[in-house]
């Protein structure tokens, strides 16, 4: 029982030692959304890709299903490009903030 005490009391004087977090400034927080924004808008454009390679192969023929295939291509060439952007999009909102 007495070990226990010792271990309790030394686990509550460890987690009254940590310091609160402090808070963040607009560069680490437009750092942190960078990489969020990107994975975010990849999985998206992904999507895209994956849905316009399903009805690309899935058309049989039909011209309308064909365009609408092209069309998610676009788009997923679009999420990419911002995708990649991103960081630059945001270093220009960091400086517009002021950051």
């Amino acid at each position: 029982m007495h070990t226990s005490l010792i271990l309790l009391s030394d686990f509550a004087a460890a987690a009254a030692v940590q310091p609160l977090a402090a808070p963040k400034t607009i560069p680490q927080v437009i750092d942190g959304l960078t990489g969020w924004i990107m994975g975010i808008i990849a999985l998206v454009a992904t999507l895209f890709l994956t849905v316009g390679a399903l009805r690309y192969m899935s058309a049989g023929g039909d011209p309308a299903q064909a365009e609408q295939a092209k069309g998610n291509f676009k788009s997923a060439l679009i999420g990419y490009a911002l995708a990649v952007l991103s960081p630059a999009i945001l270093q220009v909102l960091q400086g517009i903030l002021g950051g």
